[in-house]
């Protein structure tokens, strides 16, 4: 029993993530299983994000970002208008929840002008502050494409992709998936919360320490993933 004045923890369908089996996949292998599960959806894909520090580089834009060139950086994302359209045009939507701190990280500055674009391609993103989902944390890092299939997205220290593990518990991804679907429907829609929140903003400050860890990703060369 809850203690009177004690709010009641929510039952957290995520914290089932860890201690279920799953098939662990290196990059190549996670991406390939990606590609694949999501050529053959039929119904839309669903994407939680909660670090707020990832690694990008196979993206130009990132990178120019992480060079402190925040003006290339911008107008290299505008290029990836086209692509992102082109590719949704032949994929179901991915709709994602996207948590966020304050202050806004370096990262989320610049993804969240990628979202805004991804969004106006047809692949919808509601933002969800972390005080929403702080008794649900650790929250993992999922795609979700079925009520028995989805993927823990994992990485390194750095917020480097270093694969995935995929999970077909029914009993464990369809918790997941309805409790993704309720914060998505409790989100602030992206492009809201960019134009509010982001837009304003003044150019993203990138450390010595942030940079340190590029050249170990440099072998990396996909231009676009969802």
């Amino acid at each position: 029993m809850t203690e009177q004045g004690t709010p009641a923890r929510r039952h957290n369908p995520f914290a089932a993530v860890a201690r279920t089996d799953g098939l662990v996949l290196d990059v190549p292998e996670y991406q390939a299983g990606f590609d694949r599960d999501h050529a053959a959806c039929a119904e839309p894909m669903w994407k939680l994000e909660r670090a707020q520090h990832f690694y990008e580089p196979d993206v130009a834009s990132w990178r120019a970002m992480m060079d402190g060139d925040w003006e290339r950086s911008l107008a290299l994302a505008d290029r990836m208008a086209v692509p992102v359209a082109d590719y949704f045009r032949h994929r179901v939507p991915v709709r994602r929840v996207r948590v966020v701190e304050f202050p806004i990280s370096a990262y989320l500055q610049w993804e969240m002008h990628v979202l805004a674009l991804r969004a106006r391609a047809g692949s919808p993103c509601r933002v969800v502050r972390a005080a929403r989902v702080a008794d649900l944390d650790p929250l993992p890092e999922l795609v979700i494409f079925s009520p028995s299939l989805m993927y823990e997205v994992l990485y390194d220290r750095y917020g480097g992709g270093m694969g995935g593990r995929r999970i077909t518990d029914r009993a464990v991804v369809e918790p997941c998936l309805r409790a993704v679907q309720e914060l998505f429907d409790d989100g602030e829609h992206i492009l809201d919360f960019h134009e509010r929140e982001i837009v304003p903003l003044p150019p993203p400050l990138v450390t010595d320490e942030m940079r340190a860890a590029v050249p170990a990703y440099a072998h990396r060369t996909e231009e676009f993933r969802v």
